[in-house]
């Protein structure tokens, strides 16, 4: 391994073996990102399948012409593998969190809020045209009250004959009610429709963005540390490396690295400093923060769910309703009822008693508020592998937090390996400091 990876990060292959196998190293390399930008262009930021070979190959092959002829690209390429750790790599799996919940959990909220809306579509057909059937029991009542109404009129026997049935008019077009509860339902699934594909739509193109830019920025981030490693001696030199321990035993000056120093760090140590430890705490409440957002939706989904399926199986069981129309009609016992009664009282003329009669009924009828026939697609579950995959990656998000400072160090040490002059010079500006800081004390 230790020789291959000499033959890696050697500017000039010193023979055709050592070339040979930098080829192969590389083409492996491309195959295997080759296959991993495939599936992250296809699968995570849903381009065509078309698109995203076509872009897979140009992509490989650019890699691979890359890594075997230039090599502080190779140095470069190889530091973005640990920047991935980093805040950078971080945006990225959080933006494959974000595509996940958004491609497979909004839909399932907005399905079941579908089947919500069509249980209260349903009740609101069947009510509606149950409620206009029971304007003919409203006839059939209104009839015979009418018809007690005309006896009694008649038992008077005075004046012009009157009619005492009631005018009932019956709603004769029921379908309209239909009709716009149908329309309105439409429009509602339409509504709902272009806010779900908006929402995808949007959250594809900003994933999209954030993904691309966050590549460029690893690409950038890679290039500005090698950069700043190869032209500044003071830039992230505050380790204690193989070849400063080395320098300082040749020069008998092993106590410059004896004792704690809180400006000098072991980079195969696990210990981490004070701002370090800081850093972490604060991208890890941040990581909390978008943690929280994703469970707010999930939590949606099983809510949504919830009422779905309570709507769905209440609906089932509140399907009759019993209503009763009691009409009761009195008339006073003994009631007299006489012509003209004051020219009675005055001509003395006798009062005769009138039997009248009573009316008490009773009308049932039922009330459909479901039936069979409404087409109610079943309510959508939530989805177990999505919260898992989710939880899984927020597991790999809180390791970086803490790994980022092991990954930057890993990014100091392929620079070193790829540049061993350079990073003599700079052990050698380090140990200077520190004897100049040492005779200062």
């Amino acid at each position: 391994t230790a020789d291959l990876w000499s033959i890696y990060s050697k500017p000039v292959p010193a023979n055709g073996r050592e070339l040979w196998t930098l080829f192969l190293q590389s083409c492996c390399i491309t195959a295997v990102i080759g296959g991993l930008f495939y599936n992250w262009m296809f699968v995570s930021l849903q381009y065509s399948w078309h698109l995203s070979i076509a872009m897979t190959i140009s992509f490989s092959l650019l890699l691979l012409l890359t890594l075997f002829l230039v090599h502080p690209a190779r140095c470069v390429f190889s530091m973005i593998m640990p920047m991935l750790g980093t805040k950078q790599g971080r945006k990225l799996l959080l933006s494959t969190c974000t595509m996940i919940v958004v491609v497979n959990i909004t839909p399932n909220i907005i399905s079941n809020i579908k089947t919500i809306l069509q249980v209260i579509k349903c009740i609101c057909k069947n009510s509606s045209e149950s409620l206009l059937n029971s304007t003919a029991l409203l006839g059939t009542a209104s009839w015979e009250f009418g018809d007690a109404i005309q006896e009694n009129v008649n038992s008077i026997n005075f004046g012009s004959p009157m009619n005492g049935h009631f005018q009932f008019s019956l709603l004769k077009n029921s379908s309209f009610p239909y009709q716009q509860m149908q329309l309105a339902g439409e429009k509602i699934g339409k509504d709902f429709m272009a806010v779900e594909v908006l929402v995808k739509d949007s959250v594809r193109v900003g994933n999209k963005l954030v993904a691309g830019f966050s590549m460029l920025y690893l690409c950038f981030e890679s290039t500005w540390y090698l950069k700043n490693y190869l032209t500044n001696l003071r830039f992230d030199n505050f380790y204690i490396t193989r070849k400063l321990e080395l320098l300082a035993v040749d020069r008998k000056a092993a106590h410059l690295l004896v004792g704690p120093s809180k400006n000098l760090i072991r980079p195969r140590g696990l210990k981490l400093s004070r701002e370090e430890v800081m850093l972490c705490l604060v991208q890890a409440m941040l990581l909390t923060v978008a943690l929280m957002l994703m469970l707010v939706v999930v939590a949606m989904d099983h809510f949504a769910f919830s009422v779905a399926d309570t709507a769905v199986r209440k609906a089932a069981q509140f399907s009759v309703v019993p209503v009763t129309l009691s009409i009761k009609y009195k008339v006073s016992a003994g009631a007299k009822i006489g012509i003209l009664p004051f020219l009675s009282k005055l001509l003395q003329i006798p009062s005769e008693e009138l039997p009248l009669q009573d009316f008490e009924r009773s009308y049932h009828y039922y009330l459909t508020f479901s039936s069979a026939h409404c087409s109610i697609s079943p309510p959508t579950p939530p989805n177990p592998s999505v919260l898992l995959a989710v939880g899984l990656l927020f597991c790999i998000l809180y390791t970086t937090v803490f790994l980022q400072t092991y990954a930057h160090r890993l990014c100091r040490k392929i620079a070193g390996s790829f540049f061993e002059s350079w990073e003599e010079k700079r052990a050698l500006y380090l140990y200077k400091k520190l004897s100049r800081r040492h005779k200062e004390e």
